[in-house]
């Protein structure tokens, strides 16, 4: 993703910066997708496996990029709470 780009973004419910989804972060998120247990911020069981994404600084919120864009709808947004065992990397150099 454009670095230019991902400065500007931010999370559109609680305006935190966003970064990208590291792989070990994704394969979390991928692995709920497989067991069928993830669901979007709207109630929406997430079927597709995750390419790309963005999470909230917080590692509250995950939001997934299509074809390089951005999928900054707030009930399109993957809440990381409902994954018990979530750990968010945050000590990213």
């Amino acid at each position: 993703m454009d670095k230019r780009l991902l400065d500007i973004l931010c999370c559109p419910v609680s305006k935190r910066p966003l970064r990208p989804l590291t792989a070990g972060e994704r394969e979390q998120l991928n692995a709920a997708i497989r067991g069928g247990t993830l669901a979007t911020v709207a109630g929406e069981k997430v079927a597709e496996a995750i390419a790309e994404g963005l999470i909230t600084t917080d590692g509250q919120l995950v939001y997934r990029v299509e074809d390089g864009i951005p999928v900054m709808l707030p009930e399109a947004g993957i809440g990381t709470q409902q994954l018990g065992g979530f750990t968010p990397e945050t000590n990213r150099a």
